[in-house]
């Protein structure tokens, strides 16, 4: 198991592995990924492999950055995953996060939230983060806004719905 990146009081944050593929194929597929972050078409274990080697590790290696793997500090279980994504669209870092349902309103995502603002603010160059959600994600909306981000605007992403444009300036 790979080292963890950093923590917080209750999870710990980490690199996503290979041996990671099988909570990809869950996370992605359960139904609020879907209605919020859109289907991925990871319908097989291979699928889910090719997911992390493109997807967080194709980033950690071209930016320096990607999306962690969230687990819980007192048994290792993954719960979730919480970390930067390179938007074309979009100038600097999008923060982004998701959880399994059964780990939803816990304050899991408040807590790796804040703990990613605080590790990307001692350890990157970055002075502004975003982060988008759908209109109807009221509850992404608000764990944003208690974060300290601050809504923007509106971002259309190539081919997909308009979302809601929230904006961190860090310092």
């Amino acid at each position: 198991m790979p080292d963890t990146l950093f923590h917080s009081s209750n999870i710990n944050l980490r690199h996503f592995i290979i041996d990671d593929a099988a909570f990809i194929f869950d996370l992605l597929n359960t139904p609020t990924w879907k209605q919020f972050i859109g289907d991925r078409n990871i319908n097989t274990h291979q699928d889910a492999v090719n997911y992390i080697i493109n997807g967080p590790q194709g980033l950690y290696n071209k930016y320096g950055y990607g999306p962690w793997l969230v687990s819980l500090i007192d048994t290792g279980e993954p719960i979730g995953m919480c970390g930067l994504f390179k938007r074309d669209y979009l100038d600097k870092p999008d923060l982004g996060f998701a959880f399994l349902p059964g780990f939803a309103g816990r304050g899991f995502a408040y807590e790796a939230a804040t703990a990613s603002i605080k590790y990307i603010k001692d350890n990157y160059d970055i002075d502004k983060l975003y982060a988008s959600t759908t209109d109807t994600n009221t509850r992404s909306q608000r764990l944003l806004e208690r974060s300290g981000f601050i809504r923007s605007g509106l971002v259309t992403p190539p081919g997909e719905e308009t979302l809601l444009l929230y904006a961190l300036t860090l310092q």
